[in-house]
C-alpha cells in the first residue's frame, strides 16, 4: 500500500503546473513535461502544492496514486534542476566526441557508432573517455545512459567498456593451466 501519494508536491516558484482534464503539464527553466493521469487518481493544486488523491480505494489505485506522485515530483524537479547521468569509457584506444547532435563512439569494433542525441537531451563530453548525459526528463535520461551503455557493456576480465561512473564491476579470475 502506497503512503507516497498522501505527501504533496511542492510547486516552487518559476515553475507553472497546469492540469487540463487528465493532461498535466509542467514547465520550468530546464524544460517542460508533460504526463497523461491515470483515471484512478485525482490531482488537486492548492496554492502551491499539488495533491493527489485516489477515486476509489482498490489496491490498483493506491498503487497508481503513489507512482503519479513520484512521476510529478520528478517531472517538477527535472524542470527546476534536470537530472543527469555520468558515463566512463575504459579500453584502450575507447573513445567519445560530441559533433552537434550526434554522439561519435569508437569502442573496438571495425567501425564507428554514431548515437543520434533526442530532443531534449544534451550529452557532454568533457573528455574522451567521459560522457555526461542531461536533461529534464528523468526516464529518458536514464534511457540513452543505458543505450550508450549497451554498445559496449563492461566485460568480466578486462573491465573494458562503457560503464556508469559509480558501478562495481567483479573481475573474474582468468584461465588458469
Amino acid at each position: 500500500m502506497s503512503r507516497i501519494a498522501n505527501y504533496p508536491v511542492t510547486v516552487p516558484s518559476g515553475v507553472q503546473v497546469a492540469l487540463n482534464g487528465a493532461r498535466l503539464s509542467v514547465k520550468g527553466p530546464k524544460g517542460s513535461l508533460e504526463h497523461e493521469v491515470h483515471p484512478l487518481v485525482k490531482v488537486i493544486q492548492e496554492g502551491n502544492l499539488l495533491k493527489f488523491k485516489r477515486t476509489n480505494d482498490s489496491s490498483m489505485a493506491r498503487a497508481v496514486s503513489g507512482t503519479t506522485r513520484a512521476l510529478v515530483n520528478n517531472m517538477v524537479t527535472g524542470t527546476v534542476k534536470g537530472f543527469e547521468k555520468k558515463l566512463t569509457i575504459i579500453g584502450v584506444g575507447y573513445r567519445a566526441a560530441v559533433q552537434g547532435k550526434k554522439l561519435n563512439l569508437t569502442l573496438g569494433y571495425s567501425h564507428p557508432i554514431v548515437y543520434d542525441i533526442p530532443n531534449g537531451i544534451t550529452i557532454e563530453a568533457p573528455d574522451q573517455t567521459n560522457l555526461v548525459v542531461k536533461g529534464a526528463d528523468k526516464q529518458q535520461v536514464g534511457q540513452v545512459a543505458a543505450e550508450i551503455r549497451a554498445y559496449r557493456e563492461p566485460e568480466p576480465y578486462k573491465g573494458k567498456g562503457v560503464r556508469y561512473v559509480n558501478e562495481v564491476v567483479v573481475k573474474k579470475e582468468a584461465k588458469k593451466k
